[in-house]
C-alpha cells in the first residue's frame, strides 16, 4: 500500500488559490495539485500580498507546523512582496534570510522536508527585447540559504526567465492575466498583469516547479503525473 505524502504550500498571490472573482488569475499552486497522483494531498496556506515577514506576524505558519509529520513537504515561495520597500510587507534582506531559516528549520524538526523556490520571474523587458532580472537581490538570498541550510532548492525564477526569454515579449503575454477591455467580467476594462498568470501560464509554472522536483530526485517525483501519462 502506497504511503499517503501531504505538500504544504507556503506563499504569496502566484501560489495561491485564487477567489472567482479574480478569475481567470491562476495561482500556479492549482494545477500544480492534479499534477500529483492520488496518494498525495497538497494544502495551498499561500496567500495574496503576503512576504515571508507578514505571513509569520500574521499566525499563517504555527498551523501548518502543528500538521508537519514524517512524509510531509512544505514548498516555500516568497520574494515578490518581501522584496519591494514602497510596499508594507517589505522585510530587510537580514530579516528575509532569517525567516527562511525558521522555516527549514521549524520543519526539519517536525520530520518533514522544507524545498525552498526562488520566486517566478516578473514578465518585464527592456526596450531591446531583454527580460529584467527583477528578483536579482532575493533570489540569491535563497539560494545562499538553501546552499548553507541543505534545503533543496528549485530555482523556478531562472527557469522561468529561461522560459519568458525563449517566448520573448510579446508570445510571453500569454502566461500572465492580459486580457483586453470587454473579453472577462471580472476585468471589464481589461487588465495587464505581469506578476500573475493566466490558467495556461499557471500549467506551465507548475510544469516547471515539477520538473524542478524530477532534477531534485525526490520522492515525490515518483507521484508527478503528466498530461501524456
Amino acid at each position: 500500500m502506497t504511503e499517503s505524502i501531504t505538500v504544504h504550500l507556503i506563499g504569496d498571490s502566484t501560489m495561491a488559490e485564487k477567489a472567482a472573482s479574480e478569475r481567470p488569475e491562476t495561482g500556479w499552486g492549482t494545477p500544480f495539485t492534479h499534477r500529483l497522483d492520488d496518494s498525495v494531498t497538497v494544502e495551498n496556506h499561500a496567500c495574496n500580498g503576503r512576504s515571508t515577514r507578514t505571513f509569520l506576524e500574521e499566525g499563517r505558519w504555527k498551523p501548518v507546523v502543528r500538521r508537519l509529520g514524517e512524509n510531509h513537504y512544505v514548498f516555500v515561495q516568497f520574494g515578490h512582496n518581501d522584496e519591494v520597500p514602497s510596499k508594507e510587507q517589505h522585510t530587510t534582506e537580514e530579516q528575509f534570510v532569517t525567516n527562511l531559516e525558521k522555516f527549514a528549520e521549524e520543519t526539519r524538526e517536525r520530520g518533514a522536508t522544507a524545498v525552498f523556490l526562488t520566486p517566478i520571474a516578473r514578465r518585464h523587458f527592456d526596450e531591446d527585447g531583454e527580460l529584467k532580472n527583477t528578483h536579482r537581490v532575493y533570489s540569491e538570498l535563497i539560494r545562499d540559504v538553501a546552499r548553507a541550510r541543505d534545503v533543496p532548492l528549485i530555482d523556478a525564477d531562472e527557469r522561468s526567465q529561461s522560459l519568458l526569454g525563449e517566448l520573448g515579449p510579446e508570445r510571453s503575454k500569454s502566461l500572465y492575466n492580459h486580457l483586453p477591455p470587454g473579453e472577462h467580467p471580472n476585468y471589464p476594462d481589461g487588465v495587464a498583469d505581469n506578476t500573475h498568470f493566466s490558467e495556461s501560464g499557471a500549467r506551465q509554472m507548475a510544469d516547471l516547479v515539477l520538473d524542478g522536483v524530477e532534477a531534485l530526485d525526490l520522492e515525490l517525483a515518483t507521484h508527478v503525473v503528466r498530461d501524456d501519462q
